[in-house]
């Protein structure tokens, strides 16, 4: 029922705002903090992580480190560990990036095609020519 309820405002929301997406989601916002139901329908799905990040936070030491300098936790560094995503984005644009399978980034440059080849790919244009011409 909670999921269907939570579902049901939000189109509600969206006709009353003509299908703007934006202010749909303030309206939303402004019920939920009114209506505990649609609070709670809209975050049950989210609350395990919810939930397991508070756990962790306050396990970690960083929930007590947060109240006596909370202007250091704001501006604590990251671990290396934390840059993976941008480290792999990084990687995956880069112009000189390593192709895999190759021990070098520069591609290897291509053979010219055989006598054969090129002969074939003559004959295909000539006879597609000579299909045109009969038409």
């Amino acid at each position: 029922m909670s999921r269907e309820y939570a579902e049901g405002k939000i189109k509600q929301a969206l006709k009353a705002h003509g299908g703007n997406i934006a202010l749909a989601r303030k309206q939303v916002m402004l019920w939920a903090h009114d209506d505990a139901a649609l609070l709670r329908a809209i975050a049950a799905p989210h609350l395990d992580g919810i939930i397991a990040y508070q756990v962790e936070r306050v396990a970690s030491g960083r929930a007590e480190l947060e109240k006596r300098n909370p202007e250091k936790a704001k501006a604590a560094p990251k671990k290396e560990e934390d840059n993976f995503g941008v480290d792999l984005l990084r990687a995956v644009a880069a112009s000189d990036a390593t192709v895999f399978g190759y021990d070098s980034p520069i591609t290897p440059k291509r053979k010219a095609a055989s006598k054969q080849h090129i002969d074939a790919i003559h004959k295909m244009a000539s006879l597609s020519r000579n299909i045109k011409k009969k038409k």
